[in-house]
């Protein structure tokens, strides 16, 4: 037996709501919003002041910052972070990036944040050091 009828089985008022799927992977997807509140020159000297969060996307205007005044001749880099609220891998490779080619770089008034940061890739550092020495003289 087959029917033509094309009416939903239930009318739309008696149908059940599906309850909203919510998936809650436990971190924040949504990008980090950095803000350049000053930046100033004393010489060669490239001063910035940074607020707010700093991850690999939203880094990237620091990067283009960076990258603009080290094609400028600027040298030496002072970043004061004391307004960061946030830092990740992101900002350590703008950290990493920037001595490369004999430039200075300095951090003044680092936020809890920052030193959180570092703390942890100085013991990550540490801890490779130890792993590779040790892996040296197991097979020595």
């Amino acid at each position: 037996m087959s029917t033509s009828s094309t009416a939903p089985i239930l009318p739309a008022t008696l149908a059940p709501l599906a309850p909203p799927t919510v998936h809650d992977s436990g971190a924040d997807t949504a990008p980090g919003v950095i803000e350049i509140r000053s930046c100033t020159t004393l010489g060669a000297t490239l001063i910035v002041r940074l607020s707010g969060e700093i991850d690999h996307f939203s880094a990237a205007p620091l990067r283009a910052l960076l990258a603009s005044a080290a094609d400028d001749g600027y040298s030496g880099l002072v970043l004061d972070t004391s307004e960061v609220t946030f830092a990740d891998s992101g900002f350590l490779a703008v950290l990493d990036w920037w001595p490369r080619h004999g430039r200075r770089l300095r951090l003044a008034h680092c936020s809890p944040a920052v030193r959180r940061l570092l703390g942890a890739a100085a013991a990550m550092t540490g801890q490779a050091s130890r792993t590779a020495s040790r892996t040296a003289q197991a097979g020595s």
